[in-house]
């Protein structure tokens, strides 16, 4: 009785745990295809939507103050 139950539970394991693999690689394969596409479809907006760490804002320096005054408003300082 007991080499069944543990057998059942093996199987039951190896189901789950084999439908989660699937499933994630499933993921990471579509994830990975959406993104080769919006490369291929659009590439120059994808490019000027990320700015590089070291590359300088493209805020105007009104609008920093700005937002800067509200961050340290949201800090107490004043």
């Amino acid at each position: 009785m007991d080499s069944i139950l543990i057998s059942q539970g093996l199987d039951l394991l190896l189901y789950g745990m084999g439908t989660v693999f699937t499933f994630l690689t499933l993921l990471v394969g579509v994830t990975s295809a959406m993104s080769a596409l919006v490369n291929r479809v659009a590439p120059d907006e994808v490019e000027a939507m990320v700015s590089a760490p070291g590359q300088a804002s493209a805020l105007e320096p009104r609008l920093t103050h700005i937002i800067q005054a509200a961050i340290d408003q949201h800090r107490g300082r004043k």
